[in-house]
């Protein structure tokens, strides 16, 4: 940690995107942080709390910076974690579609820094994950149903998927799907871990939603987050760059850091 340039150094990849932009500005105003770097190739140029967005990584190396903030997508982190890891750059991740392959790789790169992929930045979306893995065993069927704004693509959601896993490693235990014939192809869903289904709303207007909806004899819950602003994910990222060089190698899930 540098204390003359304000703290930790940070740079944003993607930062000319909502979620990057959004990175920039409270990182940059934060006490204990100095945004140093930002890199977006599709806004070279532009200006972002005092710093010029490049359009390469390699620019953000060069700067020093201790920890690189990845909101980008796939193929993108695919390529820029890498050359992070190779710098001895702590990573924070918030790009979805990272694949146990991914990750993989991932762990076998960050030997000289840590990387911390976080599939939800918001702290009430961690502890529904948390509070439906609890419930899992004491249910006999469970759907998730994720609802995302119509810029995102890719379904499931990252959530979803990381909080099915969390309750089919809860509990073994479930119901038979009883449906016999779909009406409408894909009308049930994706079936994943343990056969539990998972529905994918993309809706013009919304940020990012979840229900778990859980059912037994006589009785369901319904665990629900939702997130109507992305400043939500702000205090979530804050956490993970304050925290990740105390981490060893590859993480995954803020949930690390909250000792849940």
């Amino acid at each position: 940690m540098d204390r003359s340039t304000g703290g930790i150094r940070v740079g944003v990849i993607g930062a000319g995107g909502r979620m990057g932009a959004a990175v920039c500005e409270v990182v940059a105003g934060a006490d204990d942080m100095a945004l140093v770097a930002a890199v977006d190739p599709v806004s070279p140029g532009e200006v972002l709390n005092g710093v010029t967005v490049e359009s390469e990584i390699g620019s953000m190396v060069d700067t020093g910076v201790d920890v690189a903030v990845d909101f980008t997508v796939a193929d993108a982190s695919r390529r820029n974690l890498p050359v992070l890891a190779s710098a001895g750059v702590h990573a924070v991740v918030g790009t979805s579609g990272l694949t146990d392959d991914d990750l993989s790789a991932l762990r076998s790169a960050f030997t000289a820094s840590n990387c911390l992929v976080v599939p939800n930045f918001a702290i009430g979306a961690v502890l529904m994950q948390r509070f439906a893995e609890v419930a899992a065993p004491w249910f006999d069927t469970a759907e998730v149903i994720e609802f995302h704004h119509d810029e995102k693509v890719d379904a499931p959601s990252g959530t979803a998927l990381s909080t099915v896993e969390r309750m089919a490693a809860a509990s073994a235990e479930w119901a038979d799907d009883p449906t016999q014939r779909e009406v409408v192809a894909g009308s049930r869903g994706g079936a994943g871990p343990a056969d539990i289904r998972i529905h994918s709303v993309r809706m013009r207007g919304m940020v990012a939603h979840q229900e778990v909806v859980l059912g037994t004899t006589g009785q369901t819950l319904v665990i629900r987050h939702d997130t109507t602003d992305r400043s939500s994910f702000m205090p979530g990222v804050l956490l993970a760059v304050r925290n990740v060089a105390g981490l060893s190698g590859l993480a995954v899930g803020l949930d690390t850091l909250l000792a849940l």
